[in-house]
Formats: structure tokens, C-alpha cells, sequence
């Protein structure tokens, strides 16, 4: 078959920059390229052409050829934003004939595609609400549900969301939940997490990571002021927080200033790195201790779960949208409820850096499910299902 998988404008394949979206493609794309002819199309960036074929090297599924396949990349100017993105995926692709095209949470982009593919099957996938009422309105996501032949969500959060709102339309929809690179994302020190102990001063010291985008439905003010009360209790402890603004950039607004103020009160008891490449990240996955999210809204399902969990850390979540669909009380991690108590973090925290054996328990509880559940070839299993009808 011929697929393109239309990405968002927001940041190119493969993640150069992150992205959960473009990493998820990424993932996926040495399974489904050894059994289709695939075409991603995504925005330009400075780092990459605008048009070129990659072979891609790597297992493939049980039913497919030895190795991987072969992707073309097509990328598109993204200035204007998402319509005259969606305009320009639209028009490249008539240029073409395509057997099934999936479409990475732009729903507005269905009905133009439909009419730039004739005869495609129009698969949506959604990591976000996309559907909520102040996104589109009752008929036009009626319309779009009608166009598309399958909806996949990445949580069964996003599917009830929809479902709630069209029930007539549940039975397009699956949950195809997200995967992690188990080779990359490992327990235990590498020669680069060990660098980086050593770099920031952490020899000895037990580490607290958090990973995400300094804004305030992340919570990093909720997880700082609870390490104020975890710095009373294990004063030894340091908070490394990996995270900017946006993806690829360190500028700050007021918010990110105001976090940083409230670091620095802290003093030596956290490490404010900033943005981190995403080749680069796993080393910080591997330093650490423990790892917390703070989420203050409805979280799909953060994919930071999945690569603390394949490096074998216990969590310290919210309950907030998916997260605790793949984080179990007991098992590889803790809930906090509520979400915006940072004393809840705090017991959390300091339960943690108490029990050592606890920990591991989690953390090794955690690998376990990664193993059996998160990996790109099980994703790309389920979603060959849903692309091949």
C-alpha cells in the first residue's frame, strides 16, 4: 500500500526538536516501512531537506521483510500556520495516488485531504482533545467523523471524550497507546547520565527528575514548592527539571521567570537545565532517582511516563486525564490527588527517597509493563491493523 502519515505544523520528523507526535512517528516508521511504501509529510526545518529518502534500518513485524523499509520525507513550509499548512499537505498531496492517509491531530485538515486523496481511506489520530466543543463545533465534527474510516487515540481519556460527545461514532474509535525506544531508555547509568552527574554536581546525591515544558499546566511551580518541603526532610536531595518554553528554544516569558526566581530561592537543590535535544534526553532519564509529573490539566497521557518507566524509575503522577492509565497506585508509581496540593508531592517524594527497596520495587515493576507493553513494535501492530482496515 501507499500511506502518508500528515504531520502537524508544530515541529518536523524525525524529533530533532521533540515532540510527542513526531516521536511517535518516528518510533513507528522501521515497522511500517518494511511492509508499505510510506511518505511522511511534515514542516521544514533548518536542520533538514526539504525533500529526501531515508533508509531506515531495524526489526520489522513477523509478517514483514527482514529489516526496515525505506521513507520518503516531503516538508512543507509551516509559516501562516495550521490552515495554510493543511492547504499545502492538501495540494501535494494530489499530486499523488494513496491508498490510506493518516492524519496527526488536525481534524480540520479531514475534509480537505478527503478531497485531495479520492479513494483513500482517511485514518485520524488524535493526542490531544481536538474534539472539544471550543475546538470544533457539534456539525463539524459530525461531518469529520462521518469522512474518517478509523479515529485512534492515544489514551482511553481521548476516546471517552469523544465518545461522550458522539456516541453514534464509537465505533471508529481505538486507543493505540504510545511506545518508548526500550534500547535507548534502559535502567541504569550510561557513560553519558555519568557525565552529566558529574557535571551538575550530583555525585552522591538522590535525584528527583522532572522532564517537560516550563508551563503552568505542567505544574513545575506545583513540584517546587513541594521540594521546599522535601528539602526540609532530605536536604541531600536535588531536583534536576529538563524543560523550556517551547521545543528547541530557552527564551523566556513571565512565567518561566517567575519559575526560575522560585529555583533560585531553592538554591543548590535544583538544577534548572533548560531545553535538552531529544537524542540527549535518555542520559537524563538515567540519573535519576525517582521521577515526577506534575500535570495541573488534563493530560492526554504524557509520553515522559513511558521512558521514565523503561529506565526503571518509580513515578509520582497525577491522575489527570490518562497518566494514570499506564501509572498504577503501587505498582510502578504514585498518584497524587489533588493535583494542585504540593504537600501531596512532597509526601510522595519523601516516601520515596525513604525507601529504598520501595523504589526499586516500582521502578523495576515499571521496565516490566515498558517491556510487555510500550514498545514501537507493539504499537506498530496495532496501528498496521487499523492502516490496513
Amino acid at each position: 500500500m501507499r500511506i502518508a502519515l500528515v504531520c502537524t505544523e508544530k515541529l518536523p520528523v524525525p524529533p530533532v526538536r521533540g515532540g510527542a507526535i513526531q516521536t511517535y512517528i518516528d518510533g513507528v516508521l522501521p515497522f511500517l516501512s518494511a511492509r508499505h511504501d510510506v511518505t511522511v509529510v511534515g514542516r521544514t526545518d533548518p536542520a533538514l531537506p526539504d525533500r529526501e529518502a531515508v533508509a531506515l534500518a531495524g526489526p520489522s513485524l513477523p509478517q514483514g521483510r527482514a529489516g526496515g523499509g525505506t521513507v520518503r520525507h516531503v516538508r512543507l513550509p509551516a509559516e501562516g500556520g495550521a490552515e495554510s499548512y493543511g492547504d499545502r499537505a492538501a495540494a501535494f498531496l494530489a499530486t499523488e495516488r494513496w491508498d490510506v492517509v493518516e492524519i496527526f491531530n488536525r481534524p480540520a485538515f479531514v475534509e480537505r485531504i478527503a478531497r485531495a486523496a479520492p479513494g483513500a481511506r482517511l485514518v485520524l489520530s488524535l493526542h490531544n482533545a481536538m474534539f472539544a466543543p471550543h475546538r470544533l463545533s457539534p456539525a463539524e465534527a459530525r461531518r469529520i467523523l462521518a469522512r474518517v474510516d478509523a479515529v485512534v487515540t492515544i489514551s482511553d481519556f481521548i476516546r471517552g471524550s469523544i465518545a461522550r460527545l458522539y456516541p453514534e461514532y464509537a465505533g471508529k474509535l481505538r486507543t493505540i497507546r504510545s511506545g518508548v525506544d526500550l534500547e535507548r531508555f534502559r535502567p541504569g547509568p550510561s557513560p553519558q547520565s555519568e557525565a552529566l552527574r558529574a557535571r551538575l554536581g550530583l555525585a552522591g546525591r538522590p535525584v528527583v527528575l522532572s522532564v517537560g515544558r516550563l508551563s503552568a499546566k505542567k505544574g513545575i511551580h506545583v513540584l517546587l514548592e513541594a521540594m521546599e518541603r522535601v528539602l526540609l526532610t532530605h536536604p541531600e536531595a536535588v531536583l534536576v527539571q529538563v524543560g523550556s518554553r517551547w521545543y528547541g528554544r530557552d527564551d523566556a516569558d513571565a512565567y518561566v521567570q517567575a519559575v526560575r526566581q522560585q529555583a533560585a530561592r531553592l538554591g543548590d537543590g535544583v538544577r534548572m537545565v533548560g531545553y535538552v535535544p531529544y537524542h540527549e534526553v535518555d542520559a537524563y532519564f538515567r540519573l535519576g532517582d525517582l521521577f515526577v509529573c506534575a500535570s495541573q490539566w488534563e493530560e492526554p497521557l504524557a509520553r515522559v511516563h513511558y521512558e521514565a518507566m523503561a529506565c526503571g524509575l518509580p513515578i509520582v503522577t497525577t491522575d489527570r486525564g490518562g497518566n494514570a492509565e499506564v501509572v498504577e497506585e503501587g505498582r510502578n508509581g504514585l498518584l497524587v490527588r489533588p493535583c494542585h496540593r504540593p504537600e501531596g508531592f512532597a509526601s510522595a517524594i519523601q516516601a520515596l527517597l525513604d525507601d529504598p527497596d520501595l523504589r526499586r520495587r516500582l521502578g523495576a515493576e515499571g521496565r516490566r509493563m515498558a517491556e510487555e507493553s510500550f514498545s514501537w513494535e507493539r504499537v506498530a501492530r496495532e496501528q498496521l491493523a487499523v492502516l490496513e482496515g
